[in-house]
Formats: C-alpha cells, sequence, structure tokens
C-alpha cells in the first residue's frame, strides 16, 4: 500500500507531563475514507493523543502528520484539514442553536446562504428544528451535546477527530449520530474515534487500536481482536439441579463452567454446528432434557477486559 494511502500516520508517539509518562512510544496508522477506533480505560492515553494529532498539544517525541502535513512544523496546515468534537460543549450559550451553527459556518468562510442552509440541514439530522431558535444555554444538557457535534460538523472537513462524540446522549440520539458518522465514512472521511461504548466501535470502526498505560496493546479488526479472546460458547441450561449433575455427569471434561443457582453449563466449543450436534446427541442419548440452549461469541467487552486485565496484571508483577 503506498504511503499516501494513510491519511493518519503516528510513529513512537511519546508525551510525558514531569514524571508522568502518558503515552510510551503510540504507533497508528489510518487508511483514508475508513475509521479507527481507539479504546482504553481512563487514563490510557486517549484524549491526549487526540488533542496532539488536532494540534491542540504538544509532544515530546515521535512523528505525527496528518495528510502528509507535519502536525509539529506545519500545524496550521494541519488545522485546514481536521474537525475535532471533543467531550466538552464549545457552543456559544448566548447564541440561539440555528446562529451557532451559521457563525460556524461563516467563521469557515462559507457564503451567508450556504452557511444558512447548512445550519438547516444540520438541525434537521440532529433533531433540533424545534429549538433552532432558543439560546443554546435553554438546552438541556443531551440537547448542547448534539449541538456542540453539529456545530464540528459544520464544514465537513476531510479528517475528524471524535473524541467520546455520544458520551451523555440518549439511545436515540447515539443512533442518529451513529447514522451520521456512516454518512461521512460513506463521503469518504477519514474518522479517529475514542469512545467508552464498545458496541459503538464494533458497530462503526474498520480497525480498532486499544491501548493502555500509554502504549498500545492490541489492533485489528473487531473480528481479528475477538478471535484472540477465545472460541465461541454454548450454555446448556437444564430444568433443575437433578437435571444439571446428569448434564455434566454426560459432558465431563468438556463442561467448563457450571452455575447451579441457573442450572447452567458452560462448553468451549470449536465447530458450531458439528460440535452442539454431538452434544445434543450425547444428551438425548442419556436421556437429559434441556431447557434451553445458546451459542455466545466473543465480544469488544470481553476483549476489552481480557486485555487490559492481562496489562494490570503485567504492571503489577513488574512493581514487584
Amino acid at each position: 500500500m503506498a504511503k499516501t494511502d494513510y491519511v493518519i500516520e503516528v510513529k513512537n508517539l511519546k508525551k510525558a507531563y514531569g514524571s508522568n509518562q502518558v503515552l510510551e512510544g503510540i504507533n497508528l496508522k489510518v487508511e483514508r475514507g475508513t475509521m479507527l477506533a481507539l479504546l482504553g480505560p481512563n487514563g490510557a492515553g486517549k484524549t491526549t493523543t487526540v488533542r496532539i494529532l488536532s494540534t491542540l498539544l504538544g509532544f515530546d517525541e515521535g512523528m505525527v502528520t496528518i495528510e502528509g502535513h507535519d502536525v509539529k512544523k506545519d500545524a496550521d496546515a494541519v488545522r485546514k484539514v481536521i474537525g475535532l468534537t471533543g467531550q466538552s460543549a464549545a457552543v456559544d450559550e448566548l447564541l440561539t442553536g440555528r446562529e451557532n451553527l451559521v457563525m460556524m459556518g461563516r467563521l469557515y468562510r462559507l457564503t451567508k446562504r450556504s452557511a444558512q442552509a447548512r445550519a438547516e440541514e444540520l438541525l434537521e439530522q440532529f433533531d433540533l428544528v424545534k429549538a433552532a431558535g432558543r439560546p443554546a444555554r435553554t438546552y438541556s444538557g443531551g440537547m448542547r451535546r448534539r449541538l456542540d457535534l453539529a456545530v464540528s460538523l459544520i464544514a465537513v472537513p476531510p479528517v475528524i477527530f471524535l473524541d467520546e462524540p455520544t458520551t451523555g446522549l440518549d439511545p436515540r440520539s447515539r443512533i442518529a449520530m451513529w447514522d451520521i458518522i456512516k454518512q461521512l465514512m460513506e463521503a469518504g472521511t477519514t474518522i479517529l474515534l475514542t469512545t467508552q461504548y464498545l458496541d459503538e466501535a464494533d458497530q462503526l470502526a474498520d480497525r480498532i487500536v486499544v491501548i493502555d498505560g500509554g502504549k498500545v496493546i492490541a489492533e485489528g479488526t473487531a473480528a481479528e481482536l475477538k478471535s484472540k479472546v477465545g472460541k465461541d460458547r454454548l450454555e446448556l441450561t437444564l430444568k433443575d439441579g437433578k437435571g444439571l449433575i446428569a448434564a455434566v455427569k454426560v459432558l465431563g471434561k468438556q463442561v467448563v463452567d457450571t452455575d447451579d443457582k441457573e442450572h447452567s453449563a458452560t462448553i468451549i466449543i470449536n465447530d458450531t454446528n458439528k460440535d452442539v450436534q454431538k452434544v445434543l446427541e450425547a444428551l438425548t442419548k442419556a436421556k437429559v432434557t434441556l431447557a434451553s440452549m445458546a451459542v455466545h461469541k466473543p465480544t469488544l467487552d470481553d476483549v476489552f477486559l481480557s486485555l487490559t486485565g492481562k496489562q494490570k496484571k503485567a504492571q503489577t508483577e513488574e512493581e514487584k
């Protein structure tokens, strides 16, 4: 792949505040027209990374380029091709929702007519039409968040940084935001997303980078990361405790976990169709009746907990 296909490139990025090393050599690349989701626990360095990439914060070592522009040497050129939605609202509370959008459009050098037209589009997309004429200070928290997101999208730059964009939104507004993000991606926008919602990364991102302790600890597609955690699990629920004992006796070492209260047993499976069929045949032959059965695939929650748990354990051992 040609180097120019990567819109965002970060190499050995380091940042410290005194003795506190926040970033310890981050490396990542984002292909044109795709989304990279940056996941990690609180304090992992996600927001610090976004602030550096968007020219709001300096760094100690490494190299960062956006559309070929060096963030440190050519910050002005970088700012012309990026948009940023942070975690806090950046609207003028004295202006109405519509006035905020039009003002931002004018700052982006849109004509008055174009700014007004774009404002109306965004008010409609973010379900703010009825509140458009009210001062932003009268908006609820969720409405202010939606207005902030709308303001950041007024000019639709080719590269957008979304730092936890749906935090504080209700489920309906989150889904609406997902639709808007998908539209941006379909139009060729390159996006770097940080989020605390793992389902959001699963739904939207082409690739995912997990950071913890200022380091990249895993990266790949959602499917690739899930495959690293483990295999599918077959959960069998029996009618009562007697049935559970009988099932465990039949299945033996295949059972990796049981829940006496729920009368359930869990089995790790390699080939879903073949393994499930074998389990059912064994139970039927032993005349063990199931109440229910379900196959569970690894989720990003499993990935996140597994990876960050291993990282925490490694850090603890290093400190000993």
